[in-house]
């Protein structure tokens, strides 16, 4: 049992600060927030009614964790698990108001990737901006995730069609390895990888590889792809302080929103000649169509909206 003394100069000081409002509010606040600093896994995990009630706490650090300060984030918290008691299989920890654990024994990881629990992956502020909760990686499981799931395995990651393309995927290897030989005498190999990944997708999605969309096109889809890819990896204040979310203060929301103006411009432009093309030729898709051809071939519940087309046509690009 824990007792308190208020002596004379103390009384008037309370009764002063309980006259405000304000004050009362956040004398509270500060006071919840104290408590919920020491809370095994910070103060999110405090927060939460699945933080310990009725049910045994996940080990965890308390305070504030400054594991994503450092360079190697992912070392920093195998350590921290290793040194935290009872957590060298699961542990808790908070960034913001945002419960996250770390999984360090394979079979507690495999436990979790098959969980369902687990099976939509939190949408960043990036990624919703960037339409990526619309496509597969991104999208809450249901029926639409499940329609998305039946387009992949059936159509852009059919072995039949990514079979078609590995003789092509070759000799447009071969092909720029010789011309980076004789320019420069050595390859480098990331650059190659990269262009080689994105002109597939190009191809075998868009019908069309790099080399017949032109320099400035080219050069406009890889700025908007490298864009893409460092917006979702910087780590962003307002995914879990909402205040700081309304605020935009690392300006994620700004540059997401205008990069995914100029991703629909581009691939909208790619939708439009691709309508043109089946109405000018046959009216329709034919088996060796193109994803874009298999999007728009879609009839009844299966149809998708453009933008939900332009969503997930990007997300063949970004997840090359």
């Amino acid at each position: 049992m824990v007792s308190f003394y208020l002596d004379s100069t103390f009384l008037p000081l309370l009764a002063t600060t309980m006259a405000s409002p304000l004050h009362a509010c956040l004398l509270l606040a500060l006071l919840f927030l104290a408590l919920a600093f020491f809370h095994p896994g910070g103060v999110a995990w405090a927060l939460s009614s699945s933080g310990g009630h009725g049910a045994a706490a996940i080990p965890g650090p308390r305070g504030v964790l400054l594991a994503f300060a450092g360079p190697n984030p992912h070392r920093a918290l195998a350590s921290l698990a290793a040194s935290t008691r009872g957590a060298t299989r699961l542990m808790a920890f908070s960034v913001g108001l945002t419960q996250f654990v770390v999984a360090s024994h394979p079979d507690t990881a495999r436990e979790i990737l098959a969980g369902a629990a687990f099976a939509d992956r939190p949408v960043k502020e990036a990624a919703a901006e960037l339409m990526f909760h619309r496509a597969m990686g991104f999208a809450p499981h249901g029926g639409y995730w499940r329609r998305l799931r039946r387009l992949a395995s059936a159509h852009a990651l059919a072995p039949g069609r990514l079979a078609a393309r590995r003789r092509a995927i070759g000799e447009e290897t071969v092909r720029r390895v010789a011309a980076a030989m004789a320019r420069d005498g050595a390859v480098g190999v990331r650059r190659l990888l990269h262009l080689a990944s994105l002109d597939n997708v190009m191809a075998s999605v868009f019908g069309v590889g790099l080399g017949e969309l032109g320099a400035g096109a080219v050069s406009e889809l890889e700025e908007m792809v490298g864009q893409g890819y460092e917006l979702l990896g910087t780590f962003n204040w307002g995914d879990h302080l909402p205040l700081l979310r309304l605020l935009d203060v690392h300006g994620v929301r700004r540059k997401s929103r205008a990069l995914a103006s100029r991703v629909k411009v581009f691939v909208s432009k790619i939708i439009e000649e691709h309508k043109t093309r089946r109405d000018a030729k046959y009216g329709g898709c034919d088996g060796d169509g193109d994803f874009v051809d298999v999007l728009l071939g879609l009839e009844g519940e299966e149809r998708l909206e453009e933008e939900d087309m332009v969503a997930v046509l990007w997300t063949c690009c970004k997840e090359k």
